[in-house]
This record gives structure tokens, sequence and C-alpha cells, in this order.
């Protein structure tokens, strides 16, 4: 038989394989596109631009469908209803974490955010109580990020109003925030050590001193060096970068719609005046301001298919059958564009979580931080430095673009697992 037949046949039979492996293993998970052997469903989806992707395989297969990404099935959850089900509900089952092998490989399956089980239980509840108990030194979290809202603002000033990127700055802030946290101190912005570590802080850090905590010989803990290395790295990389992007996206916004940025400051102004620094305790005095924080959140969109759940166990969910260890892709982008709870989604409006009255008004909708036992771990934080520092920045400066406000773009750079906003300079004129 001549060779190149040979080769044929056994690639038919190889992608036939593929085929059946793929529609046998389907069981009676919910409906989908129809995969290609090996690939999947990798060429219908745009990952340049997931959310539309999904949204659009949602108006034709409904709320809950399984894609492909590659040979293993992902079943993907559209709207509030599907998201609040699964990890609210059925949160316990739904509470995996899908292991991606980059991530194995660098934090050998450790930490916060990628862990499993009960490593994952233990170092989440372990999180949480030294956040929440944070006030154990002199100051509190509220005092530390506000004296770095102070040396923010400090910072701004430098810029003599000249226009300025204002990444690093708008980046250092959070980051000096967790490092007061993990180091009990802070960072002048230019130190030269500061900024290797605002460059690599994605990386495992090489400590060489022991911490107090060890628990090298206790077989069943997991407060392990490397686990609390892990955990160190998870809340740097998650309590900077996305702190960091939401500001600079909201000062986009604020760019773009100068009358929201106006009335803000009038309620600064009427509230606390320009002699003390803001706290948290003013939040419920300013909720037009706090509209304005909640709107940024849920315009930008910032990861919109959250990241990626894991059944840990064989669940039956709407009449489907979804085995033990099938990722689970929850879009928080569609239930924070939901028509209904907010109309014209598309556009950047306050009074989204305003009532008629002009009294702020709470939406179960609002899921920036993903929801139910996966739900961020630094909520409470994030929630303290945006409101803290973006209403310190417009207690001390009016916004400048340095173009046309008709020209300025509010839509993404990039829109992959997380959405980026346009390069921007603007600068800060002292009030």
């Amino acid at each position: 038989m001549d060779l190149t037949v040979v080769l044929v046949l056994c690639l038919s039979l190889l992608l036939l394989f593929s085929l059946w492996k793929q529609s046998h293993g389907r069981g009676n998970l919910p409906p989908g596109p129809t995969p290609l052997p090996i690939l999947g469903n990798i060429l219908q989806i745009d990952f340049k631009n997931i959310n539309k992707s999904l949204t659009e395989l949602s108006k034709i297969y409904g709320p809950v469908f399984t894609v492909y990404l590659g040979m293993k099935p992902t079943v993907v959850l559209h709207g509030y209803e599907a998201v609040k089900e699964t990890l609210i509900d059925l949160g316990e089952e739904f509470s995996g974490r899908r292991r991606m092998p980059v991530n194995v490989k660098a934090n050998k399956g450790l930490g916060v955010i990628f862990s499993n089980g009960k490593t994952w239980k233990d170092t989440r509840r372990f999180a949480l109580m030294t956040l929440r108990n944070f006030g154990m030194g002199k100051r509190s979290i509220e005092e530390r990020v506000q004296e770095e809202a102070r040396c923010l603002v400090e910072e701004l000033r430098k810029t003599n109003a000249s226009p300025c990127d204002p990444t690093f700055i708008l980046g250092a802030a959070p980051c000096n925030v967790i490092c007061s946290v993990i180091f009990q101190n802070r960072f002048e912005y230019r130190d030269a050590d500061f900024l290797i570590l605002m460059e690599k802080f994605n990386e495992n850090f090489k400590l060489a001193s022991s911490l107090g905590v060890q628990e090298k010989n206790n077989s069943q803990s997991e407060f392990i060096i490397d686990n609390l290395l892990a955990t160190a790295t998870d809340l740097f990389a998650a309590g900077t970068e996305t702190t960091s992007t939401t500001l600079r996206y909201g000062l986009l916004l604020l760019l773009k719609h100068p009358e929201v940025a106006a009335k803000v400051q009038e309620e600064i102004e009427s509230v606390i005046g320009r002699h003390r620094s803001p706290c948290m305790q003013d939040r419920s005095r300013m909720p037009y301001t706090d509209a304005v924080v909640h709107e940024i959140q849920r315009y930008i969109d910032l990861v919109p298919a959250s990241l990626p759940h894991a059944v840990t166990c064989d669940v039956k969910f709407r009449n489907y059958l979804i085995p033990k260890g099938t990722p689970i892709l929850p879009s928080l982008s569609s239930v924070l564009h939901d028509k209904k709870e907010f109309p014209n989604p598309e556009e950047f409006d306050p009074g989204h979580f305003l009532d008629k009255s002009g009294n702020f008004k709470r939406s179960d909708y609002f899921m920036p931080f993903s929801t139910g036992k996966r739900a961020c771990v630094g909520e409470g934080l994030a929630r303290m430095e945006l409101f803290l520092f973006l209403t310190s920045i417009l207690q001390n400066f009016t916004l400048k673009p340095h173009v046309d406000v008709k020209e300025i773009d509010t839509s993404p750079l990039v829109s992959g697992i997380g959405r980026v906003p346009r390069f921007y300079k603007l600068s800060f004129i002292p009030v």
C-alpha cells in the first residue's frame, strides 16, 4: 500500500477517535458548538475578546453551554441566574480552581488563588484572618491606606501640572499598601528596592530568612514556607495590578466625562472639605461618589470571564451532569452588563447605582470581585483603596486631558482574560 495512503488513513482514524472521545466524553454536559477534532472550539472563540464570543454562543445555546478548549470540555455560565445558582447556591461544589500548567509550575499549586481542597481552605482562612485582624499593630489598614493616599497626592504634586502617564504612580500606591501588610513598611516611590519589587511583584519571592510561623515538620499543616511565599505573591499580584488598572481606567473615564468628576468634587467639598483626609465613614454620606466608584468597576469589567473554576465532585445542575474536575467559566461580564439591571449597560452612567432620590442603590449584579466561595479575598481592601485614592486625588486636583474629550477612547486596548485601558496622558491641576 502506498505510504501516502497509509498516512492519510492513520490521520483519519486519529481524527475520528478524537471526535468520538469528545462526543463520548460529553456525557450529559450542557449543549454547545460541535468541536473540531483535537482543536475543539478554539477557532470559534476570539481570545482577544472572549466576552463577545461567549455572548454570541449564549444566544444560540442558552445561559449554560459547553465549549471545548482543545480536547477538554469547559462549561460556561452566562447571565446572573446561572452564575448565582452555581457560585452561590452550589458554592461548595463549584469552588474548585482549574489547574493551569503555568501556575502549577510557578506556585506548585499553592497560595490562595490557584490552590484547591484543604490547601485553599486553610490558606484562604489565614489570609482573611490576617487582613481582618491587621489592626493588631499600632495602625489599622485604613490608616495605612490614608497615609498612602497622602503620599500619592504629594507624588502627583511633583508632576507640576505637566502631562504625565499615571501608570507607575497609580501602581505604586496599592503596591505600597500590600507592602505594609506583608513587610509592615512602605517605600518611597523612587526607592531602588521598591522599583525592583514593582517590576517583579508577580514572581516568587526569594526570602533568605525564615518566617516566624514555620510548621515544616507538621505534615498536616498548610503553613509551610513555600505556601506562605506563594500566598504573599498572590496578594501582590492580585492586590496591586487589579487596583492599579481600575484606578488608571477610572481616571480615563473621568477625563471622558468631566461633568461626573465635577459632581464628585462638589460632594467632596460638601462632605469632607479640603483640610482633612477622606475616611471610610465619609462614603455613607457620599452616594454619588460611591456610585461613581461602583460604575467604574462595572463599566470596565476588569476580568470578564473571572478566573476558571472547577467542580469538586460530580454535580447535577439543571438536568445536566457535570463530572468532577470539569472546568467552569463564569461570565462576570454578562452579569455586569445585564440590560435589565443596568439600562444602556455599554454607557458609563453612575445613575446605574442611584435611586430616584439620589441615594446609593446596591445591586446583586455587582460582581467585579466574582462571588461565592472564590470571591476575591482582598475585596474589602480593594474597595477601601479605590474610594480613598480616588477621593484624595479629586479633593486635591482637577484632571486635565491633553486631547479633545471627543477623541478620548474608553474602549479597552486589550480584552482577553483582563481588560486594559489605552495609553493616555493627563495633567493634575491643583485646586
